[in-house]
């Protein structure tokens, strides 16, 4: 089946700490001009969907908080379906309050662990720990490993999440990528089917991996986080691999079809 949509990672795919990747902005514009249905699928939890809109805005890009797609969002839904309104909460000022403006109240609901940087401290971790093994659900609004920031490579949840599962013997309720459901909710939002859908992002395992793992076709980028050893190590062989986002047209021109 030949390629209708695409979802596309933000971070180290479209900007890199806030400052777009040469050809973003004129990808975006073909994509409008053209109309290719597309969302951004992005596990970024440091911010709510309009921070991340209005970052990015700011810097050149004309992006709609109503096509990003994050696990804060995700993890709203699910907690309303669990009937839980509270939860401890190891993540960013930002992050926590877009849960607060969601209805979402500091408790002990359940714990939700996103990219809390500093924040990621003994006691936070300790008293997260207690809960879990109390009973609270555990989501993590993702589970990478590291991710691309300003200065360098830098720890992600993945590392932290790990560490509660280990310790409390107990599996986490993961939203974002490479959750399946993470990459079929957009493309149902889009009305295409995953088969006909590609994502583009730079972490072999999370976008490529996961997008493939769904029944998408995974397309791989060599910004943000790209290493070529890691790709390697990885054994996951991408659909394609692309310099850019500047190169989104190829995906078209070439006629991409599910392997």
């Amino acid at each position: 089946m030949q390629i209708e949509a695409l979802i596309i990672d933000i971070d180290g795919v479209v900007a890199i700490g806030g400052d777009p990747i040469p050809g973003a902005a004129e990808a975006i514009g073909w994509l409008e001009e053209t109309g290719v249905p597309y969302r951004f699928l992005s596990n970024s939890t440091q911010r709510s969907r309009e921070g991340i809109a209005e970052r990015l805005n700011r810097n050149g890009l004309s992006i709609h908080p109503e096509l990003i797609s994050t696990p804060i969002v995700a993890a709203v839904r699910l907690l309303k379906e669990k009937g839980i309104s509270s939860a401890r909460m190891l993540v960013t000022e930002a992050a926590k309050e877009a849960f607060h403006t969601a209805g979402i109240t500091d408790g002990d609901g359940a714990v939700i662990i996103g990219d809390a940087g500093e924040a990621f401290t003994f006691q936070a971790l300790n008293g997260a720990f207690r809960l879990i093994t109390d009973g609270a659900p555990l989501i993590a609004l993702e589970r990478d490993r590291y991710w691309m920031a300003e200065d360098g490579l830098t720890l992600s949840a993945g590392p932290f999440v790990a560490a509660l599962e280990y310790a409390a013997g107990r599996e986490a309720d993961v939203l974002g990528k490479p959750s399946p459901d993470a990459f079929l909710s957009a493309c149902s939002i889009m009305g295409v089917a995953p088969a006909a859908t590609a994502m583009i992002g730079d972490d072999i395992r999370s976008d490529v991996g996961g997008a493939q793992a769904a029944g998408l076709t995974g397309v791989l980028v060599q910004t943000g986080k790209y290493s070529a050893a890691v790709v390697e190590e990885s054994g996951i062989v991408p659909d394609l691999i692309l310099g850019s986002i500047a190169d989104i047209r190829e995906i078209f021109h070439q006629g991409l079809f599910r392997r």
